[in-house]
């Protein structure tokens, strides 16, 4: 086996967008996909069944397999019914992308804690439920792959959007833990942070930016990080335009001290501290 040919990959947040070109894409590649989407708008109000199941018409009838799912990432209960679907339609699942999303932008004195709640709910908290309720197949089959879609506006900040920023670089703290403890199992688990024209960004970047920026390009680099042969994990990637590339944690050399130093020795040193100039990658040192 190779490439991601036969296996079982879940897709959520398949019925548009990003979601729909990783779909499309893997099961052009030999997938057995399940495309999850509840069917709501971009705010995440409403549901339906039409954006799924149009989706998984476009795969069989070019000849892929799919099958659809309406539950919703945002609970413990919905995250194991779509793994139950693919369970139940395929025997297995092997990969999870776990793109699902909604937005509530709103500069910070405006947030409101409903809004703040409900991207968290969707973003931190269903890349949580979904890839907890598929960890334990994963485990027992020594194999799997999980993507999970964080964002530039999570790595970098963006106007507005604190609740999304802030549930996208918890995903990534997520995958470097999950990361640590799925490598002795097979598991390999990343992040990409896509740049693409899709509902999600039509008002949140100017027209002839988001024209460069098809979300055709990101979807292959999704497929990559799901495929037998990519061994990485922990990895966070920039996908779109044309363009991919890594993003990654440094630490500079920063001051020792050899007794608890006075504010003004801080304040003496502060350029010391913060300089990046002989900076090197990260690590937990107490892990």
């Amino acid at each position: 086996m190779s490439g991601v040919r036969d296996r079982v990959i879940v897709v959520t947040g398949a019925g548009g967008g990003l979601g729909r070109e990783y779909a499309l894409f893997l099961a052009a590649a030999g997938a057995k996909v399940v495309v999850n989407d509840l069917g709501g708008a971009r705010d995440g109000s409403g549901a339906g069944t039409s954006m799924a199941d149009g989706v998984v018409e476009e795969i069989r009838a070019a000849g892929g397999t799919a099958v659809p799912s309406y539950d919703s990432v945002a609970t413990a209960e919905g995250a194991q019914a779509i793994i139950g679907t693919a369970l139940e339609a395929f025997g297995a699942v092997h990969g999870v992308v776990n793109n699902a999303g909604i937005l509530r932008d709103a500069a910070f004195h405006k947030m409101a804690d409903e809004h703040w709640d409900a991207v968290l709910r969707v973003h931190l908290d269903g890349g949580y439920h979904v890839t907890r309720s598929a960890w334990p197949h994963l485990r027992e089959q020594g194999f799997g792959r999980i993507v999970m879609a964080t964002s530039t506006s999570g790595l970098f900040g963006n106007f507005g959007q604190s609740n999304y920023g802030a549930a996208k670089n918890g995903l990534v703290g997520l995958v470097n833990t999950l990361a640590i403890e799925g490598r002795r199992h097979g598991i390999g688990v990343n992040a990409v942070a896509p740049m693409a024209a899709t509902r999600m960004t039509a008002d949140v970047a100017p027209s002839e930016v988001l024209a460069k920026l098809p979300p055709e390009h990101v979807a292959p680099v999704v497929a990559q990080l799901l495929t037998d042969e990519c061994a990485d994990t922990g990895l966070v990637l920039v996908a779109g335009g044309g363009q991919v590339y890594r993003v990654q944690l440094f630490q500079g050399k920063g001051v020792s001290f050899a007794e608890p130093p006075s504010l003004d020795e801080i304040g003496s040193r502060w350029a010391e501290i913060t300089a990046m100039d002989e900076a090197v990658p990260g690590t937990n040192p107490v892990g």
